[in-house]
């Protein structure tokens, strides 16, 4: 299951036949490059001045989410007909491989992967490491911007499980388990940078994604994930709706189902997250480990 959501930055550079220092070529992988965090603004700028050579920059903000909206979240999913749109700008066709990074551990390039997984490219994964990785490997960086050659995909939604409201409070409620993959203080309702109220969905586990991850970006041994969802309450192996994932608007949440797929369990996603809870008078929070 690890190779089909991971590939490691020595596979990806020879699959991008640049470990000799050629250029990519045809048939090689789509590579996006997803910088993004938090309050960060210069992604783009961190991009032109260096990335993996070939990758194209995807903007989080306005490609891989919906406007924001209190009743939707901060970042809503996006429609079809505009993912698609995007995508093909990419060029991502219905055959494509893409490989997604960032510099943060993969916790915003995820997105970019549970975006493309639940629209139907099957054959999406993360740069284990992200860009720190292949700066580890000692790989070259390309300055500048790449424009793609159009691709041709067409995209059909539902290839990921997703939950609304509703659903993510029954399985908080006891139905399964919920995952809350913000930061520890953010659960606990010490602290609250963006949303209109501080905690978290009662019942929810607290569950940091970063804790998903070494202390060099790359995400933990299999075995490791395993171990951790385990002692979260999650049987590994499960599948549907038994387990679910939320963070702040459903970013890092992405990249919790991602670690959750390596350790085997297929889990779905509150793209509204906490945005859109704790937009809702009519929902309870709670505060406290």
């Amino acid at each position: 299951m690890r190779e089909r959501v991971l590939v490691d930055a020595a596979s990806l550079a020879a699959d991008l036949r640049i470990g000799g220092g050629t250029d990519p070529v045809e048939g090689s992988p789509v590579v996006l490059d997803v910088r993004w965090a938090l309050g960060m603004t210069d992604g783009r700028e961190q991009y032109r001045a260096g990335h993996v050579p070939g990758a194209v920059y995807v903007d989080l903000e306005t490609e891989l989410a919906a406007p924001a909206s209190s009743a939707a979240g901060r970042h809503p999913l996006p429609s079809a007909s505009a993912f698609q749109r995007a995508a093909r700008g990419w060029g991502v066709s219905g055959d494509s491989r893409v490989v997604v990074y960032d510099s943060v551990g993969g916790t915003s390039a995820a997105r970019a992967w549970w975006l493309l997984r639940y629209f139907g490219v099957t054959g999406a994964r993360i740069l284990d490491g992200g860009l720190a990785a292949w700066n580890a490997e000692g790989f070259a960086l390309e300055p500048g911007e790449v424009t793609a050659e159009p691709g041709d995909v067409v995209v059909r939604p539902g290839g990921m499980p997703v939950l609304d409201a509703d659903e993510a409070a029954a399985l908080a409620g006891g139905e399964g388990v919920l995952l809350d993959a913000r930061a520890g203080e953010r659960y606990r309702g010490e602290v609250e940078p963006v949303d209109p109220q501080a905690g978290h969905i009662p019942g929810a586990a607290s569950a940091p994604t970063t804790e998903n991850l070494r202390p060099d970006g790359r995400f933990l041994s299999t075995a490791e994930l395993k171990r951790r969802f385990g002692d979260l309450g999650v049987s590994t192996g499960s599948a549907g709706g038994g387990v679910g994932v939320y963070c702040g608007s459903g970013v890092t949440a992405s990249h919790q189902v991602a670690a959750l797929a390596v350790a085997g369990v297929d889990a779905a996603l509150y793209p509204g997250s906490w945005s859109q809870w704790s937009n809702d008078p009519a929902r309870e929070v709670a505060t406290g480990a």
